[in-house]
């Protein structure tokens, strides 16, 4: 079947499931199965519909199909020494860019590069008729009227299928470098909070187990000048720039490579993801340490706090949202085995009544991923 086919196969099962009320679970890899609520609905299977439709390396934008593996886009922006910035989350090799844009997660860099819909560009979205609705373009500021391109991320496939999407993409920086500090949480967050407003270039940051590490990003000379400024001790590194040698504690606690450290940062392979329930807690970054009981990861400048519970707890949901509602934030139940107690953070009223307009305008007979967002 041509890619023409397959998406005219994907218009006829839409309208034969809108017009029996049949709900689809849309699925690309599979990689991300967990995230979210309970799955329902027989599966609409998007691996087919793959390739990159457009690459303009010279324009710093992507253009692919929903079907198409994360990692042949990111091995075809590695040779021109280019990358998607917000380092989104691998979890595993079937991963599909669709699926990157449903989910909306993103990796260490994000608090410093952006988040993934601060780069999507444009879409292509089937609605539950079964009609492919273009969004947005290829370039920037090229929006008119409601901006639904960047509306799909993190949509979790609940507005419709995402056949395509653009993406802008940037040049990799020319040089890193990760330096690691002892130092205890609250001054963790204190000394992040000072150097964010530092001309440092950070790219990155985690907090862990009394262990500060930081990455810097850019140029040579701004990345050695940052170095020499901040102290610390470098881990060694295969991104460029002169390795210094770690501290027992830092080749403990995050081996001898630090590109490998980043790497399971992103992919949650490392240590503190392995076992447990996880909440996900967003705060600003000029929050102080909250305390609720678990492991603790920091992430993002302190935006971004991981908690994990032993013996697969959840703990006390309401207490734990209170909490971070009470720092300025919001709390996910990110990987449980029980998600009794809702996922996502309750929204506003104001705010849950829009979602629920979006979704009627969409997907009026509400077949698609049933549960997984609401």
């Amino acid at each position: 079947m041509t890619q023409t086919d397959i998406a005219s196969a994907f218009s006829a099962r839409i309208r034969a499931a809108t017009q029996t009320g049949q709900p689809l679970r849309l699925r690309g890899g599979g990689t991300k199965d967990w995230y979210g609520g309970a799955l329902a609905g027989e599966v609409l299977d998007t691996r087919a519909y793959t390739g990159v439709v457009s690459y303009e390396p010279t324009e710093l934008v992507i253009t692919a199909r929903c079907g198409t593996p994360l990692a042949e886009i990111e091995a075809l922006l590695d040779r021109h020494q280019q990358m998607l910035a917000f380092e989104p989350p691998r979890f595993g090799p079937s991963s599909t860019i669709g699926g990157v844009v449903a989910s909306a997660l993103s990796g260490p860099r994000r608090a410093n590069a952006g988040a993934v819909r601060d780069f999507v560009l444009g879409a292509v979205l089937m609605d539950g008729s079964g009609e492919a609705l273009r969004f947005g373009g290829q370039v920037m500021k090229n929006v008119a009227g409601y901006d639904v391109s960047r509306l799909l991320a993190g949509s979790l496939g609940t507005l419709g299928l995402i056949l395509e999407v653009s993406l802008k993409v940037l040049p990799k920086p020319v040089c890193e470098a990760s330096l690691q500090f002892e130092m205890s949480e609250i001054d963790a967050l204190t000394r992040l909070n000072e150097w964010a407003g530092q001309p440092l270039p950070l790219s990155a940051s985690c907090w862990h187990d009394g262990v500060l590490t930081l990455r810097l990003s850019g140029a040579q000379a701004a990345v050695d000048a940052a170095r020499r400024r901040l102290g610390g001790q470098q881990l060694a590194s295969t991104a460029g720039g002169s390795a210094g040698t770690a501290t027992p504690a830092a080749s403990a606690a995050l081996g001898d490579d630090a590109a490998a450290f980043w790497a399971a940062l992103r992919d949650q392979t490392h240590g503190f993801f392995d076992g447990g329930a996880v909440w996900r807690l967003s705060v600003p970054t000029a929050a102080s340490a909250i305390v609720n009981g678990g492991e603790q990861l920091i992430e993002w400048g302190g935006a971004q706090r991981w908690l994990k519970l032993a013996d697969g707890r959840i703990g006390d949901a309401d207490a734990i949202r209170r909490t971070a509602a009470a720092a300025g934030g919001h709390a996910t139940l990110y990987r449980a085995q029980d998600k009794a107690p809702g996922v996502f953070h309750p929204l506003a009223p104001a705010v849950a009544a829009i979602h629920q307009r979006l979704k009627a305008a969409f997907d009026p007979a509400g077949i698609f991923n049933p549960g997984r967002l609401y």
